[in-house]
């Protein structure tokens, strides 16, 4: 990307800042699958389930995004360890596999950024097995008649067979994978379908988005939306802005579809409209002044989907995603970090959704997010998706 002076400054700052931190945290976590930190220390999705729920605990949705750090540092580095760690967590998901129960539609999270990218990296054919079942996985909870791919399993009392979610837009990449490396163009159509599905259904004119979508399972249309982990229905959940402006580009990158920019374009668009002039996000662009709940998560993935417009956007237009996406990312890393040792988390305000019993809290994905999102303003990114 080209960056003035004084950001190529601030960058090497936070690559230097991030491979510091990033060096003794692995250490320490090698052994674990994080999602927050407890008392500032990782805790450990592979052996814990605080909710006893089937699909919490080892197949809890982000428990790919820690490999992919790995990977991302050893992309970096060149440092065997990290490769090293990554391994250990790729191999602890294969227990999955075997209980099948409790696996949904985010299988995408979970092994694009471990096995897809051990293979993408080593060509290692095990990985490339555990990629392919995954993707078979998701292809079956495709809905022909509603054209969308089913989200969760069925929640307690609540009948989810149609419903779909603005956040499979990051899962169907793994479809365009499955298709690219097998040659079998099923998967890439149903990723597709998807898409297309989520234009009409999903982002708004205005370019906000909804979160749920309930489709008729059987003979398909739209029978209701909902606020999910937004404030309400109708209202905009700004991480489910940034699954959708990042996932359509992911589509786009994989597809060469126009349509898919353009509507990555539309909903970055309103995204840029609402950036507070502190450039610290809420967990809802249209939730009330008080409490001010933010979500450094829906910042650090919004800020990867602006930088990959910029990359193929005219020259006119790339100074506008380019300097939204800096402006979130130096917000994120001159008040929402802790470098130091007392956590091992570097974002430190994430919210899961704006009912959600706390906030401002580490979230794995926030720093997977901002360091991809650091990496690719170097222009030494390791494409995961």
């Amino acid at each position: 990307m080209l960056l003035n002076e004084t950001d190529k400054l601030w960058l090497s700052g936070v690559i230097e800042r991030i491979t510091e931190k990033m060096d003794w945290v692995s250490d320490k976590s090698k052994n674990k699958i994080p999602y927050t930190t407890l008392d500032g220390n990782y805790d450990d999705r592979s052996i814990d389930n605080p909710s006893g729920n089937i699909a919490d605990g080892i197949n809890w949705w982000t428990n790919g995004f820690w490999g992919g750090m790995m990977w991302l540092m050893y992309h970096e580095t060149g440092y065997d360890k990290y490769k090293e760690i990554a391994h250990i967590s790729e191999e602890k998901l294969d227990q999955c596999f075997s209980e099948y129960y409790g696996l949904h539609h985010d299988v995408g999270f979970m092994w694009l950024p471990t096995s897809v990218t051990n293979y993408k990296v080593t060509k290692n054919v095990e990985s490339r097995k555990r990629g392919m079942h995954a993707a078979n996985l998701l292809a079956g909870r495709f809905n022909l008649a509603g054209g969308f791919i089913r989200a969760w399993d069925d929640l307690v009392d609540t009948d989810t067979r149609g419903w779909a979610i603005i956040d499979c837009m990051f899962n169907i990449p793994l479809l365009y994978w499955a298709s690219e490396e097998s040659g079998d163009p099923r998967f890439k159509q149903i990723a597709m379908r998807h898409a297309d599905t989520a234009i009409s259904a999903f982002v708004r004119p205005d370019g906000s988005v909804n979160h749920i979508v309930e489709f008729d399972p059987f003979n398909g249309g739209v029978m209701k939306t909902y606020g999910g982990q937004g404030y309400e229905e109708g209202s905009s959940w700004t991480r489910g802005q940034s699954w959708g402006m990042y996932g359509f580009m992911m589509s786009y990158i994989h597809t060469g579809e126009e349509s898919y920019m353009n509507t990555a374009k539309r909903i970055a668009h309103y995204f840029i409209a609402n950036i507070p002039e502190s450039g610290v996000i809420p967990v809802d662009f249209r939730q009330p002044n008080e409490p001010k709940y933010e979500d450094d998560t829906a910042a650090a993935i919004a800020a990867c989907g602006l930088i990959e417009i910029a990359k193929v956007v005219g020259e006119h237009e790339k100074d506008l995603y380019l300097n939204a996406a800096l402006k979130l990312l130096r917000t994120l890393d001159e008040s929402r970090s802790d470098w130091s040792r007392n956590s091992d988390a570097i974002l430190q305000h994430g919210s899961a959704a704006y009912h959600a019993g706390s906030h401002h809290h580490p979230i794995i994905y926030g720093d997977y997010y901002f360091m991809e999102a650091i990496f690719k303003l170097k222009g030494n990114d390791l494409y995961i998706w």
